[in-house]
């Protein structure tokens, strides 16, 4: 019985980190650059080289400097700081702050 419970213990320990970061209800941070856009989904290469796939909904809120702008303004190639808040198994953009220079 005893080992059983130090089974589940660990079991329980070791998943934990996993678990929390599924869930939703909580913001999480994407630094990097846009790579590709297929509305309303969008890839971004963080500053560790992983992609993050984000998805805009009518609920996204997107600035440049201070000025707010539509998702058709966001290009490849722009520098991006992305709050999301993870639904349905998306990660859904709250808010995305693009870099104050456009693409070229």
């Amino acid at each position: 019985m005893r080992n059983w419970f130090v089974a589940a213990l660990v079991a329980l320990v070791v998943s934990a980190p996993a678990v929390a970061w599924a869930h939703g209800g909580h913001v999480h941070k994407v630094l990097g650059t846009v790579t590709s856009i297929d509305y309303p989904h969008m890839d971004v290469t963080t500053t560790d080289k992983k992609t993050v796939t984000i998805m805009l909904d009518a609920s996204s809120k997107i600035t440049r400097g201070k000025t707010k702008v539509a998702d058709i303004d966001v290009k490849v190639g722009d520098r991006v700081s992305v709050e999301t808040e993870e639904k349905g198994g998306m990660a859904m953009v709250k808010t995305m702050k693009l870099g104050v220079a456009s693409a070229k």
